[in-house]
């Protein structure tokens, strides 16, 4: 499928910004910095498995299947339920702070999000 595969972060635009309009603690801030995250996405049909994983060993894992309302989890730890869309070949997720959106543009996971006027970009190269 269009979004499966392992991806590693290759470049972040707004990262602080955005983490501090979104109300993440500094200290988290701090560390997340210059994390290489790798994000797993597993995706057959509708179903998605979306996987984050942090260089601490540590994850989070959102499953859902557009356009069905499902048990989610903020990059902040918090859950929340919403229902996820795809447009146009984007995910589009509404997370309790921020809009989220996701596609391949030329084989690279690109991800975008937005709150309070701020716009965060994750760039992932595909790894597998």
């Amino acid at each position: 499928m269009a979004f499966t595969g392992r991806y590693e972060v290759e470049s972040e635009d707004n990262y602080d910004a955005f983490v501090k309009c979104i109300g993440i603690p500094s200290d988290i801030i701090e560390k997340g910095r210059n994390f290489k995250i790798v994000t797993e996405v597993s995706q057959n049909g509708n179903d998605f498995v979306w996987t984050q994983i942090y260089p601490t060993g540590q994850s989070m894992t959102n499953k859902f299947t557009i356009g069905k309302e499902a048990d989610m989890e903020t990059m902040g730890g918090k859950k929340f339920k919403a229902t996820v869309k795809m447009e146009g070949g984007k995910v589009i997720a509404d997370f309790p702070n921020y809009h989220h959106t996701a596609e391949i543009a030329g084989g690279k996971l690109v991800e975008i999000s937005t709150a309070g006027g701020i716009t965060y970009k994750r760039v992932s190269k595909k790894l597998a």
